[in-house]
């Protein structure tokens, strides 16, 4: 108890962080933030939910280091414990070896705020709509008094303005005069003005249209290599987590569950949970999409009333949550060496029918609709024509079968086996009355 009361009065009494944190002796890195322990909870007495439990990794100085999980498994909350928004029941958070959660000095306080910034999910909710674009990026540089004068500033604001793609007009209009990717680089820009050291990325590009991400994305990647920044990145999307991150945790319901290098993670999931995200991720080819087998995780499928789990270690840097039974379990898959596969392919096609072979109208309807070709339109021209000239429309028929334009091949038949008949019926009557004049 007089430790923990003496740690607490050392930390209160810290007013600056040292210039280097402490360097991690089974890798030889730089810490940069530690999370021990840590356990969030909302609530008190019967209607406290923890939102996070006994959560511990570390975050080395310039990775992108990405916690990934479901809706409402504790991400957010580990971010906004992060910039001490969010306050912890147990454990602790530190920051170059320094305690940063619980009770601080204020200069330390003050600074965690310039150290540390976040880039926050929803753009639109994030600006301060009644301002403009030059004070939202200027609060920072007036609060901490980061210019010299007031053309100093100017400079500032005007060069990361231009920096994250935006024009130096831009700063007198207000967020909602922006597009969504804009204005989420507007929220970039008032964090990278501070110069953080830190930068707390809560699904920045969620949000955001698809062609936008990757611009996104691109922008903060470019800051990290010019500024030499640390990234946590709190998202859903694992297909987007594993091309930008360095390192990669697995939460699930407030426990982490796996941590491991990006590439190993995808190499070998181990964990029953991180097989399931992974297995979700969808497959470009809508046919191997609609053959894909999800996985789905069962938490029931762990014992743990006797052997309790824990986070453990189980070589190539990689972190696995389970019991001795579970972890050993891990560590023989893991040794073999041999990749792990959580997408995997029905090749028997029994997918494509309904339950006992059966194959539904409704299911033919849509396995023919995802296998017409661009320009498979099916026109009403294309009857015509071949109604008229059904010779000539009996030929494209059966070119269109053989390049599958299902559609353009069904409109064609029939227009020519109606222009036959109707040629063959004109035929027999024109035959008839022939026939009668001459008899």
């Amino acid at each position: 108890m007089a430790t923990l009361k003496q740690e607490n009065e050392k930390a209160v009494r810290s007013s600056h962080f040292p210039e280097h944190g402490p360097i991690d002796e089974r890798t030889g890195r730089e810490i940069l933030l530690s999370l021990k322990n840590v356990d969030i909870t909302f609530g008190k007495g019967e209607d406290a939910v923890r939102a996070v439990q006994n959560a511990s990794f570390d975050i080395y100085k310039g990775e992108t280091f990405s916690l990934v999980g479901e809706s409402g498994s504790g991400k957010t909350t580990i971010g906004r414990a992060v910039i001490r928004v969010n306050s912890l029941a147990a454990g602790e958070i530190d920051y170059k070896g320094v305690r940063i959660s619980g009770k601080i000095s204020h200069s330390l306080d003050r600074e965690v705020i310039r150290n540390i910034q976040m880039v926050f999910q929803d753009p639109a909710a994030s600006l301060n709509e009644r301002a403009t674009v030059d004070y939202i990026i200027s609060e920072g540089l007036y609060n901490f008094h980061l210019f010299e004068n007031e053309a100093d500033r100017v400079r500032k604001v005007e060069e990361m303005v231009e920096e994250v793609g935006l024009l130096p007009e831009h700063l007198t209009r207000y967020p909602h005069e922006f597009s969504g990717g804009q204005r989420q680089r507007i929220g970039i820009a008032r964090a990278m003005v501070m110069e953080p050291e830190l930068v707390v990325a809560d699904e920045p590009i969620s949000a955001l249209d698809v062609s936008i991400r990757a611009q996104v994305l691109n922008l903060m990647k470019k800051f990290q290599e010019e500024k030499g920044l640390t990234y946590l990145f709190i998202a859903h999307d694992l297909s987007v987590v594993r091309f930008i991150s360095d390192r990669i945790g697995v939460i699930y319901k407030g426990k982490i569950v796996e941590i491991a290098e990006a590439e190993e993670l995808f190499d070998f999931p181990l964990h029953p949970y991180t097989h399931s995200l992974i297995s979700a991720i969808p497959i470009p080819d809508p046919q191997l999409e609609k053959r894909k087998v999800l996985y789905t995780y069962d938490p029931s499928m762990h014992d743990y009333s006797t052997d309790k789990p824990e986070l453990v270690n189980i070589g190539h840097d990689h972190f696995i949550y389970g019991n001795k039974k579970e972890i050993e379990e891990y560590k023989a898959i893991r040794e073999r060496g041999i990749p792990v596969k959580p997408i995997q392919i029905d090749e028997t096609g029994e997918l494509a029918g309904a339950p006992g072979g059966e194959v539904t109208a409704d299911k033919m309807a849509e396995k023919e609709f995802l296998v017409h070709p661009t320009h498979d339109t099916g026109s009403i021209w294309y009857m015509v024509l071949s109604f008229f000239l059904p010779i000539l429309g009996l030929i494209a028929a059966v070119l269109f079968k053989k390049f599958h334009h299902t559609r353009n091949y069904k409109q064609c038949r029939k227009g020519a086996i109606a222009g036959l008949i109707c040629i063959a019926a004109i035929l027999a009557i024109f035959l008839l009355l022939l026939w009668r004049v001459v008899a």
